[in-house]
C-alpha cells in the first residue's frame, strides 16, 4: 500500500493513476473541496481516501505503508500565507520524514526548482548543506521547500534517522494533463492554448533586461509523464537517495513553447507581448535549466521528453477535447 499525498492534485494524481494501472493499492491524502479536482481521480482505482488532518490517526491504524509519495504542498508561488506555507511544507513534511525513519517506509517528496531562485548560484542538484546555503529563493513557497530541503541534508550530516531510501525532486516547470483545479497556477501550456482557442493572439511578457530579446525568457519545460517516470524509477530502484532535479535538462524560450502550441493546433502565430506585471517582476526566473547529472548517475537512462512532441501530446489529447467538449 503506497500513500501519496496531494494524491488529487496535478502531479500527485498523476502519480496515483501510474501507480494503480500497475497494480498497487493506493491511498490518496488530500481535500477535494468543491471544482474540477475530483476529476484528477474519476478513473483511479483508489483504495482509501484521508482527510489532511486524519492522516496522523490513519497512519496509525492503517495496514502497513510500503512507500510514501509525498506531493502535498502549498504551491502557489504567489502565496503570502508564511504561517501555512511553513506549517504545510516543513513541519508536516518534517513530521512524515520523522516517521518514515521510523517504520523504515521510504519517503520520496516533491521539492521544487523555485529553490534556485534567480539562477545565479547555477542548478546543481548537489545536496550539501554547503551548497544549499548558497541558494537564495525568491519567493515563499520556494523558501518553504528550500527550507526543508537544508533540514534534510543537515539530518543526513548529523547522521540522524532517515527513511531506508529518501528522495527529494527538484521539479522545474511541469505541464500536463491534470491541473485544471489550479487557477492562476496552471502551466502556460494551457493558458497559451486557451488564448488561441479562444480567438486571441497568444500574450507573452517583454523582457525587462536589456540582454535577454522578448520572448527569449527560457524555462526547463517538463512533460508530466516524465515526472511519473522518475518517481516509479526511484520506488522500483530503493538503493538510490538524494535529491534530484527532474526537468528535461534543456532551456526553451517562451517562444519555442508558443510556437510548439500554434504547431499544435495547426495555426500560424500570432504573439502580442505585454509588459510583465510590477509585483512580479522582482521574483521573475529569466533562465531555469536542470542539471541531471546526479540524476543519470544515479541510473536513470529514459530520454525525456521534447518540448514539441509533450506539448502535442498535451494540445491534442487533451485541451482540444476539452475545448470541444465545453463548446458542445
Amino acid at each position: 500500500m503506497i500513500l501519496v499525498t496531494g494524491g488529487a492534485g496535478f502531479i500527485g494524481s498523476n502519480i496515483a493513476a501510474a501507480l494503480a494501472a500497475r497494480g498497487e493499492e493506493v491511498v490518496v491524502c488530500d481535500r477535494l473541496r468543491a471544482g474540477p479536482k475530483w476529476r484528477n481521480l474519476a478513473t483511479t482505482l483508489v483504495a482509501e481516501f484521508v482527510a489532511p488532518e486524519d492522516l496522523w490517526s490513519w497512519l496509525g491504524r492503517s495496514p502497513p505503508v510500503s512507500a510514501i509519495v509525498h506531493m502535498g504542498a502549498v504551491s502557489s508561488t504567489t502565496e503570502t500565507d508564511g504561517d501555512r506555507a511553513v506549517q504545510t511544507n516543513i513541519s508536516l513534511s518534517l513530521s512524515l520524514w520523522e516517521w518514515a525513519a521510523r517504520k523504515e517506509v521510504p519517503l520520496i517528496y516533491a521539492s521544487s526548482a523555485a529553490t534556485y531562485g534567480d539562477g545565479s548560484a547555477g542548478f546543481d542538484d548537489d545536496p550539501s548543506p554547503a551548497r544549499l546555503a548558497t541558494l537564495r529563493p525568491l519567493n515563499l513557497y520556494g523558501w518553504s521547500k528550500h527550507a526543508f530541503d537544508r533540514r534534510v541534508a543537515d539530518l543526513v550530516a548529523r547522521g540522524r534517522p532517515r527513511p531506508p531510501q529518501w528522495a527529494g525532486l527538484k521539479f522545474f516547470n511541469v505541464y500536463g494533463p491534470g491541473e485544471d483545479h489550479k487557477g492562476a497556477m496552471v502551466s502556460v501550456v494551457k493558458v497559451k492554448t486557451e488564448e488561441i482557442l479562444a480567438g486571441r493572439p497568444a500574450t507573452l511578457f517583454r523582457s525587462h533586461r536589456s540582454e535577454i530579446p522578448d520572448g527569449h525568457q527560457a524555462r526547463d519545460f517538463v512533460w508530466i509523464k516524465d515526472c511519473v517516470d522518475v518517481v516509479l524509477w526511484l520506488l522500483d530502484t530503493p538503493a538510490v537517495s538524494g535529491l534530484f532535479n527532474v526537468g528535461t535538462g534543456r532551456a526553451r524560450t517562451y517562444l519555442d513553447l508558443v510556437h510548439a502550441v500554434f504547431a499544435a493546433l495547426n495555426r500560424p502565430a500570432e504573439i502580442q507581448f505585454i509588459d510583465t506585471p510590477a509585483h512580479l517582476r522582482g521574483q521573475y526566473q529569466y533562465f531555469t535549466e536542470a542539471r541531471l547529472e546526479r540524476l543519470r548517475a544515479a541510473g536513470y537512462a529514459k530520454p525525456f521528453t521534447s518540448l514539441e512532441e509533450g506539448v502535442a501530446r498535451y494540445v491534442r489529447d487533451h485541451l482540444v477535447p476539452a475545448h470541444e467538449a465545453r463548446q458542445r
